[in-house]
């Protein structure tokens, strides 16, 4: 019953948190709101939602360690498992893309991240400090987008979508979130006990890589479609707004002591992970079948270990 509570759990949180950016950018555009500002905030947000109800669930449960772990873990996945499994089926010619910017900023983000956790605690000031990195971030962003030509083409947008159609879309998004988190959180923390494992191993695993499926679904789709940009950009955006969105709100609702695992084994490799995407971003290197091979060999050692 525990695996039926995961999957279900993880089902609805994907298509709640789908419905939810659909009804929010639409809501949004109807009352007038910028599309350029809809684009970086709401839909950003919006698709880190599952992410974000599964760290606050984790901490109001008492299992903090998971929302630690789901993090950490999908930062770890986005770059060894959601642009290597593409790479196995196309080559993405990331020479052609320029995300240097953004990728400078992710590696800020998981060094001030990494620093914050050897402290042995993320508490409110913790999350005070990395919403104000997300804040700076956001801030830069929409005034390098001010300086670019052309109409901003907003994700799920629709000009035509009446009120209760948006309405359609919230409601199954706003309920369908907290109830997906709940059966997803119950579900493997019975896992967890069942194999001996703690809620941090489970983060790292088993709903990382779930959470991760979004992500992973964009990517081959950009990989298909020859959109070097689009699946990096994915990978970069996502683990900027896990580090300080999600960790930041999540750690306004309670304290996450962070384990001796993650300081010696875990949040290194999430470091290194970000690191191999060097030659990519600056050295005009595609990402290959070899690198694909690679990059997801890579992810199934670090399971390994740290199972």
């Amino acid at each position: 019953m525990e695996w039926f509570y995961v999957v279900a759990g993880l089902v609805i949180l994907i298509f709640a948190g789908d419905s939810l950016v659909k009804g929010a950018v639409n809501l949004a555009l109807r009352l007038g709101v910028p599309a350029l500002i809809v684009s970086l905030t709401i839909v950003a947000f919006g698709t880190s939602a599952p992410e974000l109800l599964i760290s606050v669930q984790s901490i109001l449960d008492g299992v903090p360690g998971l929302a630690l772990g789901n993090v950490v873990g999908s930062n770890t996945a986005n770059v060894l498992l959601v642009l290597g499994i593409p790479a196995l089926m196309a080559v993405m010619y990331t020479s052609e893309s320029d995300v240097r910017s953004s990728y400078l900023q992710m590696l800020a983000a998981t060094v001030l991240f990494i620093v914050l956790c050897l402290f042995g605690t993320l508490n409110w000031i913790s999350g005070l400090i990395l919403l104000a990195g997300l804040a700076a971030m956001l801030t830069h962003a929409v005034i390098c987008a001010r300086r670019g030509t052309g109409e901003e083409e907003v994700e799920g947008a629709d000009p035509s979508m009446r009120g209760a159609k948006i309405a359609l879309y919230l409601v199954p998004g706003i309920v369908g979130l907290p109830i997906g988190a709940h059966l997803l959180i119950e579900g493997a923390t019975v896992v967890a006990q069942d194999f001996g494992l703690s809620e941090s191993v489970i983060g790292l695993t088993l709903v990382a890589v779930g959470t991760s499926l979004p992500e992973l679904a964009t990517t081959v789709m950009a990989a298909l479609r020859r959109q070097a940009d689009v699946a990096l950009g994915n990978v970069i955006g996502s683990n900027l707004f896990n580090l300080l969105g999600i960790m930041g709100v999540a750690t306004l609702v309670g304290p996450v002591p962070v384990d001796a695992q993650f300081l010696t084994f875990d949040l290194w490799i999430m470091l290194g992970a970000s690191l191999l995407m060097i030659p990519l971003v600056f050295f005009g290197a595609n990402i290959t079948r070899i690198w694909g091979v690679g990059l997801t060999a890579a992810y199934a050692l670090y399971v390994w270990a740290i199972l």
